[in-house]
């Protein structure tokens, strides 16, 4: 059976490899053989996925920052769709990755309507959409979709869409991990030594203007705890040596580290981090965390005046009790000063820590069992067999 997979950016490559793995795991218990070709990373190519086109580094947020990735991500839309004419798939799964995904899944319609398209994680239009028009598009083109927020599946499912609530794949990634004191003695950490993870950049958009209010905070925070070391777990390898001058410049105690994202997130005390995914995962860690996020100033003019778009929350902890959890530092608000502010209160007030910790707990309520990537790999294959 042929699956045709698509997603892009470093959280698309990983949701994609968990699933990949979960379909290869269930397939073979079942006596199925799969070949699944994919837009995606490296950690899908570890999964067993053949890659048509890496795209973990084809993304970005806001409206110009955008601009820079327009062909590249034609190009590579385009290449998927030669290949789905020439070999067409049992299956389409789309992960996430608005942009090329809205075109596959109108060409699979338009084309290959008898080909079941599937989307796990869909765009997040239950949180920012100013209209119905992607919506309609996502539902009508999709057999199924798997939803992994609660407010996703109520929101699909009341405009017209076949929804399927699974639960969010990163409980899964917490069966095996490493505890506290394990990461820290792989890592080098003395257990007297405040550990802050800060996770500046998965685009590169955000080099230009996360980093440098992030590492403005670091410097003073620094200042303030000397106790303190900074751990950069890195997502893309091309960021590593702008993220080791930065270190230098800032002249900041800080160690990058590859491949050991989970042992630097069980090990840390506290993180400075971008919004996305991975604010999730802190918060599965029990890492308090604050929130920053910047676009370029014309993209939220435009955005605010034009548009007249607003959200209610950016990071994903916060959507998904629709509360503020963890503090969010957006746009003008995400200075030195203001980062530096909120950090200090968090790493020295004992009790904001317990609350956080608190409400860490009540979100994880709300993220689903585990087992979510088999009851997804369950229910893609179970519509492959009936095809």
């Amino acid at each position: 059976m042929r699956i045709f997979i698509s997603t892009g950016e470093v959280s698309g490559d990983l949701q994609g490899s968990l699933l990949i793995a979960a379909m290869q795991r269930q397939a073979a218990a079942a006596g199925l053989a799969l070949e699944i070709v994919a837009l995606g990373g490296e950690k899908m190519a570890k999964a067993g996925a053949t890659i048509l086109g890496n795209t973990s580094g084809i993304g970005s947020m806001g409206l110009l920052e955008s601009l820079p990735y327009v062909v590249p991500t034609l190009l590579v839309q385009r290449k998927a769709i030669a290949y789905l004419k020439q070999n067409p798939p049992d299956l389409v799964v789309l992960i996430d990755y608005m942009g090329p995904n809205l075109g596959i899944g109108t060409y699979m319609r338009q084309n290959l309507p008898d080909v079941p398209v599937v989307y796990y994680i869909a765009p997040q239009e239950w949180v920012w959409s100013m209209s119905l028009r992607n919506t309609s598009r996502i539902v009508g083109f999709t057999d199924k979709l798997l939803a992994i927020f609660p407010e996703e599946a109520r929101y699909y499912q009341e405009n017209g869409g076949n929804v399927s609530w699974v639960g969010h794949p990163l409980i899964d990634r917490m069966q095996n991990v490493p505890n506290r004191q394990a990461a820290r003695a792989e890592l080098g950490i003395a257990s007297e030594q405040i550990a802050i993870a800060l996770l500046p950049a998965s685009r590169q958009q955000e080099l230009k203007y996360l980093l440098p209010v992030i590492f403005q905070a670091a410097q003073t925070i620094q200042a303030k705890l000397p106790e303190a070391h900074f751990w950069i777990p890195l997502s893309l390898e091309s960021f590593k040596q702008p993220i080791e001058s930065a270190i230098q410049s800032y002249g900041l105690r800080a160690t990058i580290v590859s491949g050991q994202q989970k042992e630097v997130f069980a090990a840390s005390d506290f993180a400075i981090t971008k919004s996305g995914t991975v604010n999730l995962e802190l918060a599965l860690f029990n890492v308090p965390q604050v929130v920053v996020y910047r676009l370029n100033a014309v993209t939220v003019w435009i955005a605010r005046k034009i548009l007249k778009g607003s959200i209610p929350f950016a990071s994903p902890v916060n959507l998904v009790v629709m509360r503020e959890i963890v503090p969010e530092l957006l746009q003008e608000q995400a200075t030195p000063e203001n980062i530096t502010q909120a950090a200090m209160e968090i790493l020295l007030n004992p009790e904001r820590r317990r609350q956080t910790l608190t409400d860490y707990a009540q979100m994880r309520q709300c993220l689903g069992d585990t087992g979510v990537c088999d009851r997804a790999a369950q229910e893609i294959l179970q519509m492959l067999t009936e095809v």
